[in-house]
C-alpha cells in the first residue's frame, strides 16, 4: 500500500501537471480568458486534489482487499480513470456554472470536456505515476 507522503506526491503532481495543459487549452478551446479559466482550474484542480486522496485510498483498499494486491490491470486502470472522473464531474458540474456564470447545460459541456481529458490524462498519469514509483504491494502476490 502507497504511504500518505506517497499519495499526497501523486494528487499533487498529477493536478499541477494537469493545470499546466487544461488551463490554457480550455481558454483557448471555449474563448474564456485564461484568468477566468484559470481560477476555474484552481477550483478544480484543489477539489480534484482532495477527490483524488480519498478515492485513490478507498479504491486501493478495495483492490487489496478483494484480489490481496494493488496492481491494476488494463481494465481495472481504465474502470479506475472512469469512476473517478464520474465523481468529480457531479460534483464540479455546480461549480462551473456559478463561477463561469454560464447556464448547466453550457456548464456541462464544460464538464465533459474537461472530464475527457482528465480520463486520458488520468490513465497516462497514473501508469507513469505507478512505473516511476511503484507500489511495494503491486506485485503479484505469492501462491501458499
Amino acid at each position: 500500500m502507497r504511504t500518505t507522503g506517497d499519495r499526497i506526491r501523486q494528487a499533487v503532481s498529477f493536478e499541477v501537471i494537469g493545470l499546466l495543459i487544461s488551463v490554457p487549452l480550455a481558454a483557448f478551446a471555449f474563448g474564456y480568458s485564461l484568468e477566468k479559466t484559470g481560477v476555474l482550474g484552481l477550483i478544480g484542480a484543489t477539489l480534484a486534489t482532495v477527490w483524488n486522496y480519498i478515492f485513490n485510498l478507498g479504491f486501493d483498499h478495495a483492490l487489496k482487499r478483494f484480489t490481496g494486491s494493488t496492481r491494476k490491470s488494463i481494465k481495472l486502470r481504465f474502470l479506475h480513470a472512469f469512476s473517478f472522473e464520474l465523481g468529480l464531474l457531479m460534483a464540479f458540474l455546480p461549480i462551473i456554472a456559478w463561477w463561469m456564470e454560464i447556464e448547466l447545460l453550457e456548464a456541462l459541456l464544460v464538464d465533459i470536456s474537461f472530464a475527457l481529458f482528465y480520463l486520458v490524462y488520468a490513465f497516462v498519469f497514473t501508469w507513469c505515476y505507478d512505473t516511476v514509483f511503484p507500489d511495494p504491494d503491486s506485485v503479484t502476490p505469492r501462491k501458499q
